[in-house]
């Protein structure tokens, strides 16, 4: 008796067409990094513009975290630590990646007009893009991290008595 493939492995083949014919990036690697597998929920004739849009919601929720830091504007209160312990250069490295960021999402935007080969082209991209900038990001959040734990540790010395 032949056993019924699940939905992931069904989109695991899709995709496995797709890659070869575009050179898009290894299902897995794109999957860690973006959680495409959740397209397998979703029933379409699609399936380039299901994940392209997938990778672009984790984009789009990074620029709005970015741009909440660059540009404080009714953001919420955890952010304030984060904000004041920025220097110059991880100010400009922010900028930087928001720079990319931005350029993804109008990138996405152009393509009201479903192509398969620009939708393949979008995920390369991005994909591109995302390994560069996610390098950067863990390492100042670490930094201001430290930072804020020095100065939390220089006002719990404090004399208040």
């Amino acid at each position: 008796m032949k056993s019924e493939k699940s939905k992931l492995e069904k989109l695991k083949e899709n995709y496995s067409k797709i890659q070869k014919k575009y050179g898009l990036p290894d299902f897995d690697k794109l999957n860690e990094e973006f959680r495409i597998e959740k397209t397998a929920e979703t029933e379409t004739d699609f399936l380039v513009r299901e994940i392209r849009e997938t990778i672009g919601e984790t984009l789009e929720n990074f620029l709005r975290f970015v741009e909440a830091i660059l540009n404080p504007v009714n953001v919420p209160m955890f952010l304030f630590p984060i904000i004041k312990s920025l220097n110059t250069e991880e100010k400009n490295k922010l900028s930087e990646i928001y720079k990319k960021l931005s350029k993804l999402e109008i990138d996405a935007m152009k393509l009201i007009d479903y192509s398969e080969k620009k939708e393949a082209e979008f995920i390369k991209d991005s994909y591109s893009v995302w390994q560069k900038i996610k390098k950067d990001f863990p390492k100042i959040i670490e930094d201001v991290e430290k930072r804020m734990d020095i100065k939390s540790e220089k006002t719990e010395k404090g004399y208040f008595g």
